[in-house]
């Protein structure tokens, strides 16, 4: 029997708690003559996005609920076509009259934000992790569900600029002693109501678990840290059908999704992974092998990650996996996906062959050449509105004190080349990119409405980062919103395709990505200098294909399904 945390080629000999590669650089960087013309700047501080994120004790973090951070979202709450902030906070084990909470801020134009957390009703304390987005009762304003070590909260969005938690009404409010980190909204079942799908990190008693360097997997290459997440209880996934009125009944055993064992969940992905109409649900794991729930069509899935070749790296390794984003990487018309794992290893592009089988292309791609990052959020955006999607990735350590492996680490940003080859440009896209934090949650979107993706991020123990892409140049681009009918109102788990200048990009709308964190549900493609759109093709969750002609560029657009001519 292998002990725990020793691990075959490559991977570290230490018996510990987390699964470590020790994957070296693979050569040197890709380099272009390409102008790079994005630039990001951290406006957080002037435009009002000031709360701090707690996560425990900073001075001396015992316990690994300390030490993973919180999500964060981008979403428009009022519907005034401007995206507010939502960042999940954490707490403490330390008594505080006033425990931190949750902050909600609201956009009001010109780059300014208002903090709204008291007269939103969202300014909730506890052990935050995770955030999902979508119109679960379908009356046309988003809601917000945060995952919580403890009791989860389901805000209702009343459209009055303020929310009701209905968690426990709704059943969707979990045991109390739960871990729950990833979660998303999806329609499994294509009625047009919004179903919920949640999965835990693991078993966390704070009696029982062992204090640092108690056991082998309280340590980190040796060294004593908190334990987890191996040597503590698994994870597990939950599944609630939405009935509508307002209510959800657990489907979780009956729909198989409670199936699988032995897994550390983090975030959920929905979204029609093998393009047979259906939304599947993918998860990534840390120190096990990742997830993915096929959508059979009738109620119930099929745990086929390995099989899919979304369960490993490309050497068959179980990896410590955090984050999650999706879309069509290359221009095929399928959905890919990139993971970012832990440091001593590489991210994962799985390239999407067809018919739900996955390979796994980081390495050939260019994104094997920074080992030496911890990573957790990811985005697969068009940062300088070429065409291409680029890489956006947050990066930071769980454990302080080692110089070697240090705690704050700046963000990393691969631009993407003609061919599918990746380059490294992090050092010409601004001080936003090179600042050093230790970041965990990433959400992209618009927020400033100039016609660039931004980057809202959380940072452990600091106010968040605003990131505003400062891009210069005259490449066009074209926001895709979309409002279901007869599918779920907010048109999650649709796949667009845009049809410009011989080319074809494809994007599905999701509720959760990034590191636990919700983008923009709108969905932004860069054009390069193409000024014309041929048309837009929507699949809507529900399966069916609709097709919407006449549509200008350099502008954001309203798709209600059902009315293309």
């Amino acid at each position: 029997m292998i002990p725990v945390g020793l691990v075959l080629t490559g991977i570290s000999l230490f018996p510990q708690g987390i699964a470590v590669a020790d994957r070296p650089s693979a050569g040197a960087p890709v380099r272009s003559t390409l102008p790079f013309h994005a630039t990001f700047t951290d406006v957080a501080a002037q435009a009002g996005i000031t709360a701090k994120f707690v996560q425990g004790n900073p001075a001396n973090r015992r316990y690994i609920v300390e030490a993973n951070g919180t999500g964060v979202a981008l979403v428009d709450i009022d519907n005034d076509g401007l995206l507010d902030a939502f960042l999940v906070n954490g707490s403490t084990f330390a008594k505080s009259p006033l425990p931190p909470t949750n902050h909600l801020y609201r956009n009001a134009g010109g780059g300014r934000f208002q903090d709204v957390t008291k007269a939103s009703g969202t300014g909730r304390s506890g052990w935050g992790n995770g955030v999902c987005a979508g119109d679960f009762d379908n009356d046309g304003f988003t809601d917000l569900y945060v995952t919580y070590w403890g009791r989860n909260s389901l805000f209702r969005n009343t459209g009055k600029a303020s929310f009701v938690d209905v968690a426990e009404a709704a059943g969707v409010a979990g045991s109390g002693t739960d871990w729950s980190t990833g979660c998303t909204f999806t329609d499994f079942d294509r009625d047009g109501l919004l179903d919920l799908f949640v999965v835990t990190y693991a078993g966390f008693d704070l009696k029982s678990t062992p204090l640092p360097g108690q056991l082998p997997t309280c340590k980190y290459r040796d060294k004593p840290v908190f334990c987890g997440p191996r040597g503590l209880p698994f994870g597990r996934a939950f599944l609630y059908r939405n009935k509508g009125g307002g209510k959800f009944e657990d489907v979780s055993i009956a729909s198989g999704i409670r199936k699988p064992q032995g897994f550390y969940g983090f975030t959920a992905v929905a979204a029609d992974f093998n393009g047979d109409g259906w939304q599947d649900i993918y998860v990534a794991s840390d120190s096990t092998p990742s997830l993915l729930f096929r959508n059979n069509g009738n109620g119930t899935f099929s745990e086929v990650a390995t099989e899919s070749g979304i369960a490993f790296n490309e050497n068959g390794t179980e990896q410590a996996g955090m984050g999650l984003a999706a879309g069509d990487a290359n221009g095929d018309g399928t959905l890919d996906i990139v993971k970012t794992n832990f440091i001593r290893d590489y991210p994962n592009l799985y390239s999407n062959l067809g018919k739900g089988f996955f390979e796994d292309r980081a390495v050939i791609a260019g994104l094997a050449v920074n080992p030496q990052y911890l990573l957790w959020g990811a985005g697969l955006e068009d940062f300088d509105n070429d065409g291409l999607r680029d890489i956006f990735l947050t990066s930071g350590h769980v454990y302080a004190g080692d110089p070697a492996e240090p705690w704050a680490t700046s963000r990393l940003l691969y631009r993407q080349l003609p061919g599918g080859k990746f380059e490294d440009v992090s050092a010409m896209a601004g001080a936003g990119v090179t600042e050093r934090q230790s970041s965990r949650g990433a959400a992209f979107g618009d927020f400033d409405s100039d016609g660039d993706i931004d980057v809202l991020i959380m940072n452990m123990d600091r106010a968040p980062s605003l990131l505003r892409n400062d891009l210069k140049s005259s490449n066009h681009w074209l926001r895709v919103q979309l409002q279901g009918v007869v599918s779920n109102r907010s048109g999650i788990g649709a796949v667009v395709s845009v049809e410009a200048g011989g080319r074809t990009q494809t994007s599905v709308v999701l509720s959760q990505s990034s590191y636990l964190s919700v983008n923009d549900l709108g969905l932004h493609f860069g054009l390069g200098f193409t000024d014309r759109v041929d048309r837009v093709v929507v699949r809507w969750p529900n399966g069916k294909a609709e097709a919407f002609s006449g549509i200008q560029v350099d502008r954001p657009v309203l798709l209600k399904e059902g009315s293309s001519q």
